[in-house]
């Protein structure tokens, strides 16, 4: 598990976890270790349809969460048995970069998922084909930043790690390194 300690992951990064994974992997140049290129936050609001407010309440968690505004997605075609017209706000989503991007991660790591109950960490499967890693948070109540009295109902969202990883054990490597804690099998 990692500290409760805030760390500079940036600094982390290029003083700890690119010597390890260049030492681990064999990489001739430092520019081959595999990285964080953006993470990609997204939540989708089917329940916008018959409650409109949904989507700014979403806009107004993610500015305070992440520190910047999402952009508002739309429906592209209309279905009729899900009363779903088309260019119906249906979902939010953000992508951060840079400081951003390893400010969250730290929060993320230090205080946000030892805070969710009976946490034994993350699972080791949810990478996709791509070698990127997305973790799914049920509730928006661990996030210091919400206040627990505003909240009108309890909305999940979806975190998305891109990295530049060619394959899983890498990428899987990068972020237990950084201080994703995965579970042990």
């Amino acid at each position: 598990m990692s500290s409760n300690k805030p760390v500079d992951l940036k600094e982390k990064y290029i003083k700890t976890v690119i010597p390890e994974l260049q030492a681990k992997f064999k990489y001739a140049n430092a520019n081959e270790v595999p990285k964080i290129t953006k993470i990609v936050v997204n939540r989708g609001l089917g329940e916008a349809v018959a409650n409109p407010k949904a989507v700014q309440i979403t806009v107004d968690e993610f500015r305070a969460i992440f520190g910047q505004a999402p952009v508002v997605t739309k429906s592209k075609k209309a279905i009729a048995a899900f009363k779903l017209r088309e260019d119906l706000p249906i979902g939010c989503m953000l992508t951060l970069r840079g400081q951003r991007m390893y400010k969250f991660m730290n929060k993320l790591f230090c205080l946000v998922l030892p805070k969710i109950r009976d946490f034994r960490g993350l699972p080791n499967k949810a990478f996709d084909g791509q070698a990127n890693y997305t973790l799914g948070l049920k509730e928006q109540l661990i996030f210091p930043e919400i206040n627990f009295d505003k909240v009108d109902k309890i909305r999940g969202f979806n975190i998305t790690f891109v990295t530049t990883a060619k394959t899983v054990d890498e990428a899987r490597e990068l972020l237990k390194l950084l201080g994703l804690p995965f579970r042990r099998n």
